[in-house]
């Protein structure tokens, strides 16, 4: 199906929420504990909420998403999502904070799970690995841009003003989504079920294993990625004492090599094919977590020590994220939306988890953090081996 040429940039300005949300307030953890009167870690918290928000949203919002349509839930989710982040901006306490970060992530994930679901109505096998690797290298200037736009915001102004900018972007979203965004799902295609049956449909599609692999690829990835997220501010702000600037910098540094890698991803497609390049990405994200396992347990005291491990890791999953997508949305194009929200609510539970685990277990070295990339590493290659011997049981004999 042909598709505009500013569809890509339109549907990554609208999934950049998810980045934005995350990354852009990492640098404030130690600011908003202060500001709020909290012990070390306990920023996190939100963080956690934020993941679950996520999850819990996605599911519905594939849902609404192929009952109503692509646009509808669009609509609503980014207004949802605007308005919550207004409430952060105004929360007095880590409580209101932390639930108000939920309702932005229920309205958030729209903008999350819709996008992956129009891929799907557009295109299918290496189209749409081109088309989500474009898409993610439109989203992907968000991680770079936005620790650094917080440590910026940091230098000026409080926490409370990063709250304002999301909110802000979120209401250009909904006016962009209102104006622009044409809905990809026709009335005759669209879904109509009970609850009944939705709940039939959720188990058939987990229990199709080419979904539920690369599922898991995606979201054992997510967790060593998150796992960084959410233990970066502690590791390299306050372990190797770097300036949110300067951490706001390294941050970036490996969102480049993420960028870079997702690019690289579908030109080696035609080459190798995708279960290749997920088997390859899969080893060397485990390699690279091993090394960054032993020097943090090693208690080496410099970060730049730790540095390339870290990107390297990160780039893996610049070639992992779109492949396990696509193929665990192969399947199920007439119902991409719950498909695809499954995906998600996979995801980012595992990734919350991820997240709040860091901060259960920070010690201010880099152990916590490492640890955890590696068990998701392990994760990723796990999955792998379970959906290669899935491809091999499918081919026809």
């Amino acid at each position: 199906m042909k598709y505009p040429a500013w569809l890509p940039i339109l549907l990554g300005f609208l999934t950049a929420i998810g980045p934005i949300s995350t990354d852009m307030y990492l640098p404030a953890f130690p600011a908003i504990e202060a500001s709020l009167g909290l012990k070390l870690g306990s920023a996190q918290v939100t963080l956690f909420t934020w993941f679950i928000g996520l999850a819990v949203g996605q599911l519905t919002q594939g849902q609404l998403a192929d009952r109503f349509g692509r646009r509808s839930p669009l609509i609503f989710g980014t207004l949802v999502y605007a308005t919550a982040n207004v409430g952060c901006a105004l929360a007095p306490d880590l409580l209101t904070l932390s639930l108000l970060r939920f309702l932005a992530a229920i309205g958030g994930s729209a903008s999350m799970v819709i996008p992956r679901a129009i891929v799907r109505d557009l295109t299918e096998g290496h189209a749409a690995a081109r088309l989500m690797s474009r898409l993610i290298l439109v989203m992907g200037a968000a991680p770079i841009l936005a620790p650094s736009l917080g440590g910026a915001v940091l230098a000026f102004a409080g926490w409370h003003m990063i709250f304002w900018i999301c909110a802000g972007y979120g209401y250009l979203c909904f006016v962009l989504v209102c104006l622009w965004l044409p809905d990809t799902l026709k009335p005759e295609a669209r879904m109509k079920l009970g609850f009944t049956r939705s709940i039939a449909r959720f188990g058939e599609i987990l229990t199709e294993p080419g979904f539920i692999t690369h599922a898991a690829m995606g979201a054992m990835g997510m967790f060593g990625m998150f796992a960084f997220i959410g233990g970066s501010p502690g590791v390299l702000i306050d372990g190797f004492h770097l300036s949110p600037t300067r951490y706001a910098l390294v941050f970036s540094s490996c969102a480049v090599f993420f960028i870079i890698c997702s690019q690289i991803n579908p030109r080696v497609l035609p080459r190798f094919g995708a279960d290749r390049v997920l088997r390859a990405s899969a080893r060397v994200f485990l390699a690279s977590a091993a090394i960054l396992a032993l020097i943090a347990w090693l208690r080496v005291p410099y970060f730049w020590a730790i540095l390339p491990s870290i990107m390297v890791c990160m780039g893996c999953q610049g070639f992992t994220m779109p492949n396990s997508a696509v193929g665990a949305l192969q399947r199920h194009a007439s119902h991409a939306g719950t498909a695809s929200a499954l995906m998600g609510m996979l995801q980012f539970s595992v990734a919350g988890t991820s997240g709040l685990l860091v901060g259960l277990f920070s010690d201010g070295t880099a152990r916590a953090m490492a640890t955890l990339m590696l068990i998701g590493a392990i994760g990723v290659v796990v999955a792998d081996i379970y959906r290669r011997r899935f491809v091999r049981a499918a081919k026809p004999k």
